[in-house]
């Protein structure tokens, strides 16, 4: 099956930091600042959302890598935005620049792949 994904979409996405989106609450660290693991996941599902609305119905994209680094603390209370560019399609793998930023500019850069599947083919595949 084809899909008719073009290079260069982009999809921003954001929210506002809160105490379950700590290092301390997800147990990453043991402070109360953004923690790492739920900006990967702001970025890869900002990735989600660039091409999920031109994918035919039954299809989705699942992460298969993810390499970021996050390079400047955020408080609770700040807004947080993060950034996919569809940079890359070989087939279905769909490979992203994925950046995050605060209000003081940005805090997170990476590469991240997904790959596009049939939603029902997936989980039947994964149940056990």
């Amino acid at each position: 099956m084809e899909f008719n994904l073009n290079k260069d979409l982009k999809f921003t996405t954001e929210i506002t930091v809160t105490s379950n989106d700590t290092a301390n609450s997800y147990g990453s660290g043991s402070l109360d600042v953004y923690a790492t693991p739920a900006m990967t996941a702001l970025m890869e599902n900002a990735a989600m959302n660039c091409v999920q609305q031109k994918l035919p119905d039954g299809f989705t994209t699942v992460g298969i890598e993810i390499s970021v680094k996050h390079i400047k603390s955020t408080p609770i209370g700040v807004t947080v935005r993060a950034e996919a560019i569809l940079e890359k399609i070989e087939g279905k793998k769909l490979f992203y620049k994925v950046e995050a930023f605060d209000d003081l500019g940005k805090i997170g850069q990476g590469l991240h792949t997904r790959y596009i599947v049939n939603s029902e083919d997936f989980v039947k595949k994964t149940v056990r």
